[in-house]
């Protein structure tokens, strides 16, 4: 997602990065992973604790699902892209290539679609990497968002 301002009902600073968080009617609509340092707070509206509660579960296990209610705003590809995602189990990654040719795909429109994921980690984009490393990160080649999917991936074992 873009750095630009949201309305984030909350800001939580986990150990990866503080992350702004957007629902809709209860459901979750965009994760945004914000700069250090972040003033955390939490406004109360319906399904914040559950989405909490589910990236502090997959922190404790990395192996843990998440089981949301997601509102996935975007192109018919892009949504079959982030479904793609979503079946990469944690542990294990794909190469944009390799999720492409699943989907019929190029491997550039993939890594489009990962960059404009507007839930990472629930929807897992970290799993995508490059052939000769780890690619970029929600529209990023290095810096603070890679060093985030690098966190997550140790996280879960694949690193």
């Amino acid at each position: 997602m873009s750095g630009t301002a949201q309305p984030y009902q909350a800001v939580v600073n986990f150990p990866f990065a503080p992350v702004g968080i957007i629902l809709s009617k209860g459901r979750l609509k965009a994760l945004e992973y914000l700069p250090r340092p972040q003033h955390e707070y939490r406004n109360k509206v319906p399904g914040l604790n559950a989405v909490i509660d589910a990236i502090q579960a997959y922190l404790d296990d990395p192996k843990r699902t998440f089981d949301l209610g997601l509102i996935l705003e975007g192109t018919p590809f892009q949504c079959r892209v982030w479904q793609a995602l979503q079946e990469i189990p944690s542990g294990s990654t794909l190469t944009y290539g390799e999720l492409a040719r699943q989907i019929g795909s190029g491997a550039r429109a993939v890594g489009n679609a990962c960059r404009d994921n507007p839930c990472p980690l629930i929807v897992p984009c970290h799993r995508v990497v490059g052939t000769a490393g780890l690619g970029g990160f929600a529209g990023e080649r290095g810096g603070e968002k890679l060093e985030i999917k690098r966190w997550l991936l140790k996280h879960e074992g694949a690193l």
